[in-house]
């Protein structure tokens, strides 16, 4: 038996990069997925892609994070499309870079209202389905960021620390209910943002790496199903960094 088969997974931020392995991910062990992102052609194509290989397994829902009432519509939509949720990965994120001197106000709510508060949306939508389903689990996509801070990331690595925050408060307040909420930290992870990068940072940045290479989607998908599956039922209110060393 897959170890997912029954269950249901929301994948925000699952249009590309880390939340579409992880939306794939979930679906090639079972799971019903529903792929979040605000753009509806990414969402379509990780849905399309997903259904190609497990027919009727995913759905598509273009919403952006960061707009409360459109959240709180989506998960009436979801409960209504799949019966239930077991699992939130809130994934969705962006960035805004620049020197803090120079950042504009907009800049700097922007990454906060889709990092944090988009995540506070999500689970103030599907809070109340999931504590009442079976091995119900929340799990953030924070980032290394949010542990040691970049220069020109301010509003990032704000977004992200609160999110760690965020997810240990969560984890207290649904404990009782045994939903689990713990929050992953990826290092450096080959994506497209990573692959514009110049050829000489990627080194430089590789060289901070304790293994000396950048991790892949794959190996974020991996810890996010475990945290996910009934192996770690005793695991909550945790950050696990994903990162080959960088942050020990």
């Amino acid at each position: 038996m897959q170890r997912f088969e029954g269950k249901v997974a929301v994948v925000t931020g699952g249009g590309r990069g880390i939340g579409g392995a992880i939306a794939k991910a979930f679906a090639a062990e079972g799971a019903k997925v529903a792929v979040v992102s605000r753009s509806e052609s990414s969402c379509g194509k990780t849905a399309e892609e997903i259904n190609a290989e497990y027919p009727g397994a995913a759905k598509a829902y273009a919403v952006d994070v960061a707009d409360h009432a459109a959240v709180q519509e989506l998960g009436k939509t979801i409960v209504a499309d799949f019966g239930t949720v077991n699992i939130l990965v809130n994934n969705a994120g962006v960035t805004r870079d620049g020197l803090l001197m120079r950042m504009k106000e907009e800049d700097w709510m922007t990454v906060l209202d889709t990092n944090l508060k988009g995540a506070f949306n999500t689970v103030k939508s599907f809070m109340r389905v999931l504590m009442k389903a079976e091995d119900p689990r929340i799990i953030n996509i924070a980032s290394v960021i949010g542990l040691i801070g970049n220069a020109g990331q301010a509003n990032y690595a704000a977004s992200k620390a609160g999110l760690i925050g965020f997810t240990k408060s969560v984890a207290r307040e649904l404990a009782g209910r045994k939903v689990t909420c713990n929050a992953l930290a990826p290092g450096f992870i080959t994506t497209d943002m990573t692959d514009e990068l110049p050829e000489k940072l990627r080194e430089e940045v590789k060289g901070s790496i304790p293994l000396g290479e950048f991790g892949s989607v794959s190996d974020i998908a991996k810890v996010t199903l475990f945290l996910a599956s009934p192996d770690a039922r005793y695991i909550t209110g945790q950050v696990v960094a994903v990162d080959g060393g960088m942050t020990m």
